[in-house]
C-alpha cells in the first residue's frame, strides 16, 4: 500500500543530516546483506564437519532465503502502520541476535534454524528502506537510493568474504560473531544518523494491501515479471551455492578462504546496474533481457573450463547478466504494476526470495546427479525460462525508452 505525501512535510534537511543520512543507507544495506548469503563459501567445509550431503548443508542458504520471502508481505503492512524508521532499525538490532546464536550452533539443524531466523528480520530493512527513501528525499532520492544498493552489494560480498576468511584462520564460529557485531554496531549508526520520518502517513486500511495483491494476481503480465524473478535468483543463488562444490573439488581444491574471495565479482554490480538502467533508456526493455541472456548463457559455459581464471570470468559475466535482469525486470514493474505500487512490490520480493531458497535446494539433485554440467544445463534452460517470462511480462513496452524508475529493491 502506497503511503501518502503529507502536505505539512517540513523544509529540506541541512547538508549534514543529509550526508549522514547517505551514510546510514548504505550501513543499513551492508548490515542486512551481510547476512543473507554468508554460508556460501563454507558449505564444502560444512559438509565435512557435519558429514552432511550437499542438499542439507545447502539449506543454511535456502532456508534465509524463504524467511525472507515468508516475511516480506507482512512486513511490509506493518511498516505502512507503524511507520518506517520504527521497522528498520529494530530489524536491524534483532537480526544480529540470531546471528550471535549461529554460533552456538552443535549441529547442522541448530544452524539451518538460526539461519532461517535471520532470513525473518532481513525484510524489515529491504522492503522498507526503498518506501523511507522516496519519501523523505523528494528531489534527491537519486543519491540516496544508489548509496544503498551500493551498501547491499558491499554487503553481499563482505559477508561471504569475511567467514571465508575467519574460518580459515581462525574457525567458522568467529566469522558469525564477526558479523553479529558489525550488525550491533550498524544498528546504532542508522539509529543515530537515519532521520526520523516527516512525510510518513499511517495506512488507515491494513488489509487494503491484501486485496492490493490480490488484484496483482489476477494480472498476467505482473505474474510473469514476478516468475522472472523468481527465475533470476533461483539461477544465481542455485550458481553461486554449487560452484563452491565444484571449485572445493580437483582440480582446483579452494580452500574456504579462496572461495570467499572468488565474491569479489559481486563487486561487478556497482557499475554493472547504472550501465544496465543507461542500456534499458535507450535500446528498450527487448533488446536489454536478450543481452542479459547472452551474457547468462556466455558466462554459464566459461565456467566448464578447466581453468580457474575462466571460471572466475564466466562468473563475472554471468552475475553481471542477471544484474542486468534485475534492473529490466524492477524498472518494468512500475509500468505493469499501476496503482498499489507497494503491494506489487512485496510480491514480486516474495517471488523473488522464493526463487532463490528453491535454486538452493532443487540445484543439488542435479549436481548429485551429474556434477557441474549438469547445474549449468539446468541454469541455462532456466536463463530461457526467464527470457520467455520477459517476453510475456514486457509485450507492451518493447520499444519503450523511457521507463519508470524501479518500486523495487532486489539488490543481492
Amino acid at each position: 500500500m502506497s503511503a501518502v505525501v503529507n502536505p505539512t512535510a517540513r523544509p529540506a534537511r541541512p547538508e549534514k543530516s543529509f550526508e549522514l543520512a547517505i551514510f546510514a543507507a548504505m550501513i543499513a544495506g551492508a548490515c542486512t546483506f551481510l547476512n543473507v548469503y554468508c554460508t556460501q563459501p563454507l558449505l564444502p567445509f560444512f559438509q565435512r564437519l557435519f558429514h552432511a550431503s550437499e542438499i542439507e548443508v545447502s539449506l543454511t542458504v535456502g532456508a534465509a532465503t524463504l524467511a525472507v520471502a515468508l516475511m516480506a508481505p507482512v512486513t511490509g503492512m506493518i511498516a505502512e502502520t507503524i511507520g518506517r524508521k520504527k521497522v528498520i532499525v529494530p530489524a536491524l538490532f534483532a537480526l544480529a541476535v540470531p546471528t550471535l546464536l549461529a554460533a552456538t550452533s552443535q549441529s547442522l539443524h541448530a544452524l539451518i534454524f538460526w539461519r532461517f531466523a535471520q532470513g525473518l528480520f532481513v525484510p524489515g530493512v529491504i522492503a522498507v528502506m526503498m518506501a523511507y527513501i522516496n519519501e523523505e528525499f523528494s528531489g534527491r532520492v537519486g543519491a540516496v537510493m544508489s548509496a544503498y544498493v551500493a551498501g547491499t552489494v558491499f554487503g553481499g560480498f563482505l559477508g561471504r568474504f569475511l567467514v571465508g576468511i575467519i574460518t580459515a584462520h581462525w574457525n567458522w564460529r568467529a566469522g558469525f560473531v564477526t558479523l553479529g557485531i558489525l550488525d550491533l554496531l550498524g544498528a546504532l549508526a542508522v539509529r543515530q544518523w537515519l532521520p526520523l520520518a516527516v512525510n510518513f502517513v499511517p495506512a488507515k486500511h491494513v488489509f487494503k494491501s491484501a486485496r492490493d495483491t490480490w488484484g496483482h494476481l489476477r494480472n498476467p503480465r505482473l505474474l510473469a515479471i514476478c516468475g522472472l524473478g523468481f527465475t533470476v535468483l533461483f539461477s544465481l543463488v542455485g550458481v553461486f551455492t554449487y560452484v563452491n562444490f565444484y571449485l572445493a573439488q580437483p582440480p582446483f581444491n579452494l580452500t574456504p578462504a579462496e572461495l570467499g574471495s572468488i565474491f569479489f565479482v559481486y563487486l561487478l554490480g556497482c557499475v554493472v546496474t547504472p550501465l544496465a538502467g543507461r542500456f534499458l533508456d535507450h535500446y528498450g526493455f527487448r533488446r536489454t533481457m536478450l543481452l542479459s541472456l547472452g551474457m547468462c548463457l556466455g558466462g554459464l559455459l566459461l565456467t566448464l573450463a578447466p581453468s580457474l581464471a575462466l571460471v572466475i570470468a564466466g562468473l563475472a559475466i554471468f552475475s553481471s547478466g542477471i544484474f542486468v535482469s534485475q534492473s529490466a525486470a524492477t524498472v518494468l514493474m512500475g509500468q505493469v504494476a499501476g496503482r498499489a505500487r507497494s503491494a506489487a512490490a512485496g510480491l514480486y520480493v516474495t517471488f523473488y526470495y522464493a526463487g532463490g531458497s528453491a535454486g538452493a535446494a532443487l540445484t543439488a539433485w542435479f549436481w548429485l546427479k551429474g556434477g557441474w554440467p549438469a547445474c549449468v544445463g539446468l541454469f541455462a534452460a532456466t536463463s530461457l525460462i526467464t527470457l520467455i517470462l520477459a517476453l510475456a511480462g514486457g509485450k507492451s513496452v518493447a520499444g519503450s525508452k523511457s521507463p519508470p524508475e524501479p518500486v523495487v529493491d532486489t539488490a543481492i
